[in-house]
């Protein structure tokens, strides 16, 4: 029950994410910033950018003080009050939106660490892949109805302003609501154990498996076990070349997709329902799978599956093939995907990430993001849309390399 604010919470946020992205292109004095397309880089980038020290900022101090609700309240309450500032009059002016956007975002994160706490120290270690996969499929069917709200509002024949205040007030209602709820059913754990239990159970196997090894070698036996660890680093430049791959692709992807439906804005929304539908469905495959899939070995898959979906986009860009129904289908599969990748990942993170640094997942995936955002917009601005959806393969393939290889 926990998990129904975190509910609507992501309900906004699904009618946003759409609607930021043409919200800001609007603005008559982009100008300042290069253009609609690069000031839509330049926002997204300062804020993700201010996110990332508010990932360690916030994860340290959650579980330095071991309080984890009054951080998701934080998150939850200042969102609603910055979307009703959007609505106002001074928010007109585009470096204003910009701010209150960036402030929104480093505010946001603060529910993310606590969040992953929340889910692993509530669970056992064989639990967490079944628990993360009920939690964000829940939040994404939450996040489809957002994005279903804002095909709606977007299909109707009011004034674009008009819709833009109503859906500023809409989603400002909803963090609200996700606030009650929070207060309500989120406790803090009382004992805070499995994920330094987790730990310890790595080390000691690993000492288990030096220890048989030497015995079999010794007796002249055969040992086909091995003594590999997980290395950090190449976890960690996997995440950032994933987040980045991930951040140049959906940054400028609602403007393509309002290109690519001759500029109805509902259609966009309708091709993000159907990429939020594949990630439900991989959110709660993993679930009911998770106790029979080997995740280091299945996780490089996913990443080289997403890495052949956009070369395929690639080419239905260049070769204008189907280009309408092949871009909804592929993004249904990228969703699935991503939701494979993310809750493997994520369990991985917190097996491998010691307890007291929470938020450096959250701030990997932000690095990537941040310079993604920057890019993706200017690529697509400068050069074209084929080449962005390009260079995300590559980086793609780049992290199922790292993942793969240097593991």
């Amino acid at each position: 029950m926990w998990r129904l604010g975190f509910f609507f919470h992501d309900m906004a946020f699904g009618l946003l994410t759409v609607f930021i992205p043409l919200y800001v292109i609007t603005f008559q004095d982009t100008s300042i910033l290069g253009g609609p397309m690069l000031a839509l880089g330049v926002m997204t980038a300062i804020a993700i950018f201010c996110s990332i020290p508010a990932s360690y900022l916030w994860g340290y101090l959650c579980d330095k003080t071991r309080h984890y609700k009054r951080f998701i309240l934080l998150s939850f309450a200042s969102i609603a009050l910055i979307l009703f500032l959007m609505t106002l009059p001074f928010a007109q002016n585009l470096l204003v939106f910009i701010g209150l956007y960036v402030a929104m975002q480093f505010l946001h994160v603060a529910h993310e660490s606590p969040k992953n706490v929340l889910v692993t120290e509530h669970y056992s270690r064989n639990n967490w892949e079944r628990s993360f996969g009920f939690y964000e499929g829940l939040t994404e069917i939450g996040f489809i109805i957002g994005l279903a709200a804002g095909m709606v509002m977007f299909g109707t024949t009011i004034a674009f302003s008009l819709l833009a205040n109503y859906s500023f007030y809409l989603c400002s209602i909803l963090n609200v609501v996700a606030l009650v709820l929070a207060v309500c059913l989120i406790a803090d754990p009382l004992m805070i154990f499995e994920r330094r239990l987790v730990g310890i159970e790595r080390k000691l196997d690993f000492s288990n498996r030096g220890f048989e090894g030497s015995a079999r070698l010794m007796d002249g036996l055969r040992w086909d076990g091995s003594l590999r660890q997980d290395r950090f680093s190449s976890f960690a430049i996997a995440i950032v070349l994933f987040s980045l791959a991930t951040g140049i692709f959906f940054t400028p992807l609602p403007v393509y997709l309002q290109q690519v439906f001759g500029g109805q804005s509902e259609y966009v929304y309708l091709a993000y329902i159907l990429n939020s539908i594949g990630a439900t469905v991989g959110y709660f495959l993993i679930r009911s799978k998770a106790n029979s899939m080997d995740i280091r070995k299945n996780m490089p898959r996913y990443i080289l599956l997403r890495s052949l979906l956009l070369f395929s986009l690639t080419a239905v860009v260049m070769y204008m093939f189907l280009p309408t129904v092949m871009t909804c289908v592929i993004l249904v599969i990228l969703g699935f995907s991503y939701a494979m990748y993310y809750i493997m990942m994520l369990s991985l993170s917190m097996e491998i990430i010691p307890q007291g640094k929470a938020g450096i997942f959250d701030g990997m995936v932000g690095l990537g993001s941040a310079i993604g955002a920057l890019a993706g917009p200017f690529i697509a601005a400068t050069l074209s849309y084929d080449l962005v959806f390009f260079i995300t393969g590559i980086l793609f393939l780049l992290a199922f390399a790292v993942i793969k290889i240097f593991k």
